[in-house]
């Protein structure tokens, strides 16, 4: 496999070529913030917390670090006055529809967010769709699944496959930053397959 070198905040790193930003950041333990990400799953950018400036040729441009291919002589920024102005808006967006969430609320202390700048919405989801990928991409079951659209998006349990499968797996539960799937599983089981 080609070796190639960028610079990442100053650091000249080495990484395989076909590598993402995000991959080659972390193997040199360069942190960047993420919710949608995990190892096992095929990058999706949906949180858009990776985000990340890249400077290509004398032009500068922001890229989703997660699904953005690093290349020789790529120099990047993980942190910037207009990265951060960014990421505290994403998480104070996020943070109007999962308040409690530790995970951002660590994050929004990093960044100085405040979880009240936006109303309320009581969906508790982020839609980082990490249970939903990696019931798919890595148990291969389908059992959770997104239900609707922009707004109204919600997770949503598949009775007949959650039945016979959640129970004894559960893998994905951990994997949610904001605890909102194990309540939905919980009103799912109650509502649907009592039985089992």
């Amino acid at each position: 496999m080609k070796i190639i070198n960028l610079n990442i905040d100053g650091k000249i790193i080495k990484a395989n070529e076909g590598m993402t930003v995000l991959e080659a950041a972390q193997s040199a333990g360069i942190f960047i913030p993420k919710l949608c990400h995990h190892e096992k799953l095929i990058p999706f950018g949906g949180c858009r917390l990776c985000i990340v400036e890249i400077d290509a040729g004398g032009w500068t441009k922001l890229v989703v670090s997660c699904v953005y291919q690093a290349e020789a002589n790529m120099v990047v920024k993980t942190r910037s006055e207009k990265i951060d102005r960014i990421r505290k808006t994403i998480l104070e967006l996020l943070l109007a529809h999962a308040p409690n969430s530790l995970a951002l609320q660590e994050l929004a202390h990093e960044y100085g967010a405040d979880k009240n700048r936006f109303e309320k919405e009581a969906s508790f989801c982020v839609h980082c769709g990490l249970c939903v990928r990696y019931c798919s991409e890595v148990k291969k079951l389908n059992a959770v699944g997104f239900i609707d659209r922009g707004i109204n998006k919600e997770i949503s349990f598949i009775p007949e496959i959650a039945a016979k499968e959640c129970n004894s797996c559960k893998e994905c539960f951990p994997l949610c930053p904001t605890s909102y799937l194990q309540a939905v599983f919980v009103l799912t089981e109650a509502l649907s397959f009592p039985e089992h």
